[in-house]
């Protein structure tokens, strides 16, 4: 996941939307770099709402624990956290992923319940994006039809 470079005006348009009906908002209280529970008040069950409303305007599916997930990519076996708390390793991955969280924020002492606390629009927008740049490399993809069945390649 990378920071927010150039916004895709309809990408962004259905973000906002999502993110107003589900937090009952205008859309242009839907900024990109609010954070989803200081500032827009969210709450754990809006955010399933937000990634029910995600998942079917993009017609995507949007793994639980995503950012969690990526950011533990390639620790192999190395600590991430220690009762509950993001370990250095664990603070530094999950800033590499979550780049549109200022570093600041990513401090010692940063346990592991706190990372929805970090959550940005810019996070979703960009967890949509990614999903929207492999469904349509999948898209692409050649297919080869035999004996009735298609497999891609």
């Amino acid at each position: 996941m990378s920071a927010v470079v150039e916004v895709a005006p309809d990408v962004w348009g259905k973000v906002q939307d999502a993110f107003a009906v589900a937090l009952g908002l205008d859309e242009d209280e839907v900024m990109m770099e609010a954070r989803l529970i200081e500032d827009l008040g969210a709450e754990s069950l809006d955010f399933l709402d937000i990634v029910f409303r995600l998942e079917r305007a993009f017609d995507i599916k949007i793994p639980r624990g995503g950012v969690e997930a990526e950011a533990l990519d390639g620790v192999d076996g190395e600590v991430y956290e220690i009762d509950g708390v993001l370990t250095e390793l664990g603070r530094t991955k999950l800033a590499e992923v979550m780049q549109e969280v200022p570093a600041e924020e990513f401090r010692e002492g940063l346990r592991v319940s706190e990372i929805p606390d970090l959550f940005r629009v810019a996070t979703f927008y960009n967890i949509v994006m990614v999903l929207l740049a492999q469904k349509a490399q999948e898209s692409v993809s050649p297919m080869v039809v035999t004996a009735g069945e298609r497999a891609v390649i």
